[in-house]
């Protein structure tokens, strides 16, 4: 039923105002009689659909402003006022259809990322290329990334360089240059030359399928202010019932009544609301952040309490070489680049840090031979003719008989890991590895209080030497570490007696908590799939600054909501009187009602803007 409504809104849009166009000319050609009857017969079908929608809406337990619409209509009519009828009618469906086109033109950014999503994919198949639907690609599969293509599935570049324009998901509008072996996300466009990708994900477990949901979830939630606009929907018809009622029994004129009716007609509630809210909706996704619905931006617009995971939050989550410290003359590179050419060997976290900083720093890997690993302990091996061992302090102890390397490895920060290496036999030198906070969090989190943030809680898992360590000097009311998962959400719980509350984080075993807070955050770009679910708000890019435009955002919007609220009902309750007293009569008051209604769904449309 609402389907069918939807689609005859522009016929009943149309007909309305041809009608309302062909009464006038009647009028002007001395024959108003001819004019009453057109104008009752286009108001009859828009009031008609509008009843139907009121039925809808009643049948879901819903009592909308729709029902002012109606009573306006039916008492213009009833009481002889045909060309007041055909304004509202003209004005009730022109918002109608006023209100669909800002929804497109707010759910603009939103839209443009469904629209991009690809169907089919080009695969190496024994020598030769297929195109393939999308659900066919399994991971490792090597795939064509045509100019021009959307990048399927998560994956990294096989060979040469990728020049990916990855504005759709992160809101970064120059491109980015991938070399091989960094991974790639879905949903980034190539807009260099073609390259291999090596698939990491079936379609539906990568990023830009994840973001594609959460869209659609986003797009089909209802904003509580909406809701509100609802509740206050019963307050506003009792007020003007009453006044129309009053009108008419002091003067004894009927015409006062419906003209108190008519300006009536709350549109502003209607329409601005959802508007502005889906402005603010599509302004976030330009930036990289979805926002999963007006519910959640409503709520981040009220946060009063941060709770921040530590581990791929408040740091990078992976760890970086941060000092390498030698013992011999064998130079830092040097050193780095043979514990590296021994590390392709292995599949360790450690040992892919190690390979990735010495091919950022532009270091000849050689190929390693005679490769022994120890699981969890270390490797060793050949790399052009040296005997190298790479692995902890103790393992290198062991292998070589003395230590060495103690001294080296014991002045190092609290949680950092060290990596010993051992050369033809000999200590040669310590690799620190430390997953290091992000820069510029001293000032995010005091910015963070600068818009309203009253207290600002770490939760970690890690150990609490660790936590403190790395929050030393941050403006940080609370440190709480060695957490699982349910103490975490225990953590938020706690928070709520001072308002809403935003937790942000990136793993799995943050996903409770994100659910138990008011807002959650996600670090959707790296963090894991359960997290992105359970959040309210998804950072597509690995940056936790995005958290101050969303929270500009949300509040910007909700404040242009409520502005046009405030706005267009005072408007209309000052119209009221004034209708009440004689002073503007219906058709009078039809004209300036739709004038407020088109002031209003501009104004919500500012949300669109920085």
């Amino acid at each position: 039923m609402n389907e069918l409504l939807k689609r005859a809104r522009p016929l009943l849009a149309l007909l309305a105002a041809t009608g309302l166009a062909a009464g006038m000319v009647a009028r002007l050609l001395g024959d108003p009689e001819l004019a009453v009857p057109i104008w009752t017969a286009v108001t009859l079908p828009v009031l008609a659909a509008l009843l139907l929608e009121i039925l809808v809406s009643l049948r879901r337990g819903d009592v909308g402003l729709d029902v002012v619409a109606g009573l306006s209509m039916s008492a213009a009519l009833l009481f002889g006022e045909a060309l007041a009828a055909a304004i509202v009618a003209l004005m009730y469906a022109g918002g109608q259809l006023l209100e669909a086109f800002a929804e497109r033109r707010a759910r603009r950014e939103m839209t443009a990322l469904l629209s991009r999503v690809p169907r089919t994919a080009i695969r190496h198949r024994e020598g030769a290329l297929e195109e393939v639907p999308l659900e066919h690609i399994l991971p490792g599969d090597r795939l064509l990334v045509r100019q021009g293509d959307v990048v399927p599935v998560d994956g990294s570049v096989a060979g040469g360089v990728a020049v990916l324009d990855q504005s759709a998901l992160t809101g970064e509008p120059m491109p980015v240059t991938m070399q091989a072996g960094e991974a790639v996300l879905s949903g980034a466009t190539n807009v260099g030359d073609a390259f291999d990708l090596d698939a990491a994900r079936v379609a539906a477990e990568s990023t830009y399928a994840g973001v594609v949901r959460l869209v659609e979830a986003a797009q089909k939630a209802r904003a509580p202010m909406s809701r509100l606009a609802d509740r206050y929907a019963m307050l506003f018809l009792a007020v003007t019932v009453a006044l129309a009622a009053a009108a008419w029994q002091l003067t004894g004129d009927p015409i006062r009544a419906v003209a108190v009716l008519v300006v009536a007609t709350p549109c502003p509630l209607i329409l601005a609301v959802p508007v502005a809210l889906v402005s603010g909706l599509s302004h976030a996704a330009r930036q990289g952040i979805l926002i999963k619905g007006g519910k959640a931006m409503e709520t981040l617009a009220r946060i009063r309490a941060l709770v921040l995971d530590k581990t791929g939050t408040l740091t990078h989550g992976d760890a970086r070489i941060v000092d390498i410290r030698t013992v011999d003359s064998l130079g830092s590179d040097e050193l780095l680049r043979l514990a590296a050419s021994l590390d392709q060997a292995s599949k360790h976290i450690v040992a892919r840090t190690i390979v990735a900083e010495a091919q950022a720093r532009g270091l000849m890997l050689a190929i390693p031979a005679e490769v022994a690993e120890t699981p969890g302990e270390g490797i060793a091996g050949k790399v052009e003719g040296r005997s190298v061992m790479v692995g902890s302090p103790r393992f290198i102890a062991a292998k070589i008989g003395r230590s060495g390397l103690s001294t080296l490895a014991e002045d190092r920060p609290a949680g950092a890991v060290a990596v010993a290496i051992a050369i033809d036999g000999e200590p040669s030198g310590v690799l620190i590895l430390n997953d290091a906070l992000r820069a510029g969090t001293a000032r995010l989190l005091e910015e963070l209080r600068a818009l309203g943030i009253e207290r600002i809680v770490l939760a970690t898992g890690d150990r609490g030497e660790v936590a403190r360590f790395i929050t030393f000097g941050l403006p940080i009311d609370l440190v709480r570490a060695d957490l699982t998962p349910d103490q975490k959400v225990l953590t938020v719980l706690s928070e709520r007696k001072r308002g809403p509350v935003m937790m942000i984080g990136d793993g799995v075993n943050d996903a409770p908590a994100l659910a138990a807070a008011d807002i959650g955050i996600a670090m959707g770009a790296k963090g894991a799939a359960a997290s992105a679910e359970a959040a309210d708000v998804v950072l597509l890019v690995d940056q936790l600054d995005r958290v101050l435009p969303a929270i500009r955002i949300a509040r910007r919007s909700r404040a242009i909501a409520l502005q046009s609220i405030v706005a267009g009902i005072g408007l209309s309750v000052a119209a009221m009187v004034a209708a009440a007293f004689g002073f503007l009569p219906p058709v009078e008051g039809a004209l300036f009602q739709e004038v407020i209604d088109v002031a209003v769904i501009f104004n919500a449309l500012r949300a669109l803007r920085g």
